[in-house]
């Protein structure tokens, strides 16, 4: 009997990835995951200890006006802010399935001018 057929919408491709990416990058205390998600009006950054499972700092757009890209490098530098505030100088940055570039690069982009290391 063949293996299982996965439908092959946008959705389930990006979520494909993103189940690669992950098996790949692992946040700890000292070195937390820089993760990205992006839906169409907004963009959100957290990072994230897998060892013990918790989510240390979390920022959203929301509040913020301009573009979209804009946006996001502010949302990078706001997370470098917290990150700095709470100890965290490196990161691992995990694009979530998303092709590096546009706002998920900005969010980059933005905490790499804020001061993170990844």
């Amino acid at each position: 009997m063949p293996g299982k057929r996965v439908p092959k919408g946008r959705a389930n491709l990006r979520t494909r990835r993103h189940i690669r990416v992950r098996a790949k990058v692992k946040g700890t205390e000292e070195r937390p995951r820089l993760v990205v998600f992006r839906s169409d009006k907004h963009i959100y950054a957290q990072l994230v200890n897998d060892v013990v499972q918790r989510t240390i700092v979390t920022v959203t757009d929301s509040g913020l006006t301009g573009k979209k890209t804009e946006k996001s490098v502010e949302v990078g530098k706001r997370i470098a802010e917290k990150a700095k505030a709470a100890g965290i100088s490196k990161v691992v940055f995990d694009r979530a399935g998303y092709q590096y570039h546009g706002r998920v690069k900005a969010v980059a982009d933005g905490a790499r001018e804020g001061g993170l290391e990844f």
